[in-house]
């Protein structure tokens, strides 16, 4: 699936589950379990509980999705 596929969401961290997946809460409330995308993995970008993270969810099963971005303190999600 290309990246302007996926559906675009903010949310936060709430916890490290094995295998490399995540807990997020998104910002509309729902939850949903996400793995770093594969450019966050090679410059071992580092996720812990509490950040505030941008999603990438699949249009098809919008319970899964990809971290694509962390943001900073402060910082709003990017414009694409």
């Amino acid at each position: 699936m290309a990246r302007d596929d996926l559906i675009e969401a903010t949310g936060s961290v709430d916890k490290i589950l094995g295998g490399g997946r995540y807990q997020i809460s998104l910002e509309s409330g729902q939850t949903v379990t996400a793995q770093l995308s594969g450019r966050m993995r090679r410059f071992r970008i580092r996720v812990i509980p509490g950040d505030r993270v941008t999603v990438g969810l699949s249009p098809y099963d919008p319970t899964h999705g990809f971290i694509t971005f962390r943001l900073k303190e402060g910082q709003a999600p990017p414009k694409r």
